[in-house]
């Protein structure tokens, strides 16, 4: 253990005695590194910040939640498209019947939506998402009330004219004023607002909440033909129930209440969240392997850098070798002190790359609307990156020193 110590000590002095001597030599190179590894991480850097912001969104849906729709997330295979398109819309009966059948769902909820110019007075909010909802729709979608409340049981089944709207539109029509009991425009009809949902930004996909209007499904369908717009039956499974147990049950059931043959095909689709999960993981498998490339190389490049500064170490430094050798140092001893030297360059240049990476996650947080993170796990694999590459650079100059004759070499050295 104290050999090990002695021997880091030596190489990390000497290590720096090297880029003291020749800093201009020694930090040019180490560029190659510092970019490589800036490279590599800083890719992985955005992405995984990307990855975290969009598993958040892909969570807030629902890891228990199932969309009964008309369209698969996800389309593939022989299955020709005009099939889909000849599939039904979900509908308001759909929906009933799976209430009354399953046991295994929690909730179920109905929503379909259009876009349409919303008025108040002389204030006006165009291209809104008008949504109709079912009553339980507040129990499988994440959205908070901020003032107000949600709808009634009594006002979702007899289908009132009232609405809940997102605070962005709240902000639109009514600037500083109070929106409860106010009445706005809608496809030419009066609707009174009954609450206002909590502000919650855009997520990865560019969507907000914060600018949609929901109003009673029966009342919706009173102004719209629901045949003519898409529709989803949203599912949220009971706790400690599978998404898969649920969707064998909801296939069925569906199965049951079109009224397919056996032989058929289903005329619907049961989408989850990790389809979406799954798209974007190979999405990002690709990416992340071509930041490997990218920095690859000049990781490569960093790499002859660091074999070149090796060998200039091993000439320079043939006399001091020669005289180890004559003391009594073992050729581990002299391989083992310029490997380490040759890791620790490395990882200083990795360390610069890595810094680097932090001022970028810096600039990108603070001037735009994106969070970047450089997380534990990338900071590791950076250092460990750089630390591989000087063990491989250093290998055949360390080898090479700890083969030297210490007679020849205290004689080439004087």
């Amino acid at each position: 253990m104290l050999l090990l110590l002695r021997l880091i000590r030596e190489s990390y002095l000497f290590a720096f005695q090297a880029i003291a001597v020749n800093k201009v030599r020694t930090l040019l190179s180490l560029l190659g590194i510092t970019i490589g590894i800036f490279c590599i991480i800083s890719v992985f850097t955005i992405f995984d910040s990307m990855a975290i912001s969009i598993r958040e969104n892909i969570a807030s849906l629902g890891s228990n939640t199932l969309y009964i729709q008309k369209w698969p997330w996800a389309m593939g295979g022989d299955y020709p498209w005009w099939k889909y398109w000849q599939r039904p819309e979900a509908s308001l009966e759909d929906m009933r019947e799976l209430q009354k059948r399953s046991s295994l769902a929690e909730y179920s909820a109905f929503v379909t939506a259009v876009n349409k110019t919303v008025k108040y007075q002389g204030n006006y909010a165009e291209n809104v998402a008008i949504l109709g909802v079912s009553q339980d729709y507040n129990e499988v979608s994440a959205f908070e009330i901020g003032e107000g409340r949600y709808l009634s049981p009594t006002e979702s089944s007899s289908g009132k004219n009232v609405a809940v709207i997102g605070a962005d539109l709240a902000t639109d029509l009514f600037r500083d004023s109070d929106p409860i009991g106010r009445t706005i425009k809608v496809f030419g009809r009066n609707i009174e607002i009954i609450g206002v949902t909590k502000k919650a930004g855009e997520d990865m996909f560019g969507e907000s909440n914060d600018r949609r209007l929901m109003i009673p499904i029966n009342y919706f369908k009173t102004l719209i033909d629901l045949r003519d717009v898409g529709a989803t039956i949203i599912v949220k499974a009971k706790p400690l129930v599978s998404n898969e147990a649920l969707m064998d049950e909801l296939t069925g059931i569906m199965r049951s209440i079109r009224k397919l043959k056996p032989t058929a095909d289903d005329n619907f689709a049961i989408n989850q969240t990790s389809i979406i999960t799954k798209g974007f993981e190979s999405l990002f498998s690709v990416i992340g392997t071509v930041g490997w490339i990218i920095g690859g190389f000049s990781l490569l490049v960093g790499g002859f850098g660091i074999a070149n500064i090796m060998f200039v170490s091993v000439k320079e430094r043939t006399s001091i070798i020669g005289i180890q050798k004559a003391l009594g140092a073992k050729n581990y001893f002299i391989l083992l002190q310029f490997l380490f030297e040759a890791i620790f360059l490395s990882i200083i240049g990795g360390i610069v790359g890595l810094l680097l990476v932090f001022t970028l996650t810096q600039i990108i947080s603070h001037g735009f609307d994106f969070h970047l993170t450089l997380t534990a796990g990338n900071i590791i694999l950076g250092i460990s990156v750089s630390a591989i590459i000087g063990l491989v650079s250093g290998i055949i100059p360390a080898f090479s020193a700890s083969r030297l004759d210490p007679v020849e070499a205290m004689r080439t050295g004087a």
